[in-house]
């Protein structure tokens, strides 16, 4: 990842993530606005550009609204590419093989942060 100024604000509270669930966040990453999803597991938030490596849209199907599989997966609303949440790998769909572009975040006290 490219430096990266960490904000002194938080990108989001842990308990407004939905246990197993998703939250979207906008961040200034290298001087673009970006939109993240956030995903809660536990105590852990990983998170990736909200960008479908497939077509570069968005992977919500509305602002902060995304879809997870029976399986697990996050699912692109554009083309229905399915990723893993261990590590954003795309597990089916047209970019099968192709990975979300993870940012790096942090839990302190209670909120998220850019790492």
């Amino acid at each position: 990842m490219s430096d990266v100024a960490i904000p002194s604000s938080p990108l989001a509270r842990l308990a407004d993530i939905p246990s197993e669930g998703f939250a979207e966040a906008e961040v200034v990453l290298d001087g673009d606005a970006e939109s993240l999803v956030l995903y809660r597991d536990g105590e852990e938030v990983r998170a990736w550009l909200n960008i479908c490596p497939h077509a570069g849209r968005r992977l919500d199907w509305a602002p902060g609204q995304f879809l997870k599989s029976r399986e697990g997966h996050l699912v692109c609303a554009a083309h229905g590419a399915s990723f893993a949440l261990s590590d954003g790998t795309c597990v089916a769909g047209p970019c099968r093989g192709d990975t979300l572009r993870a940012v790096a975040v942090q839990v302190r006290d209670g909120e998220v942060y850019l790492a």
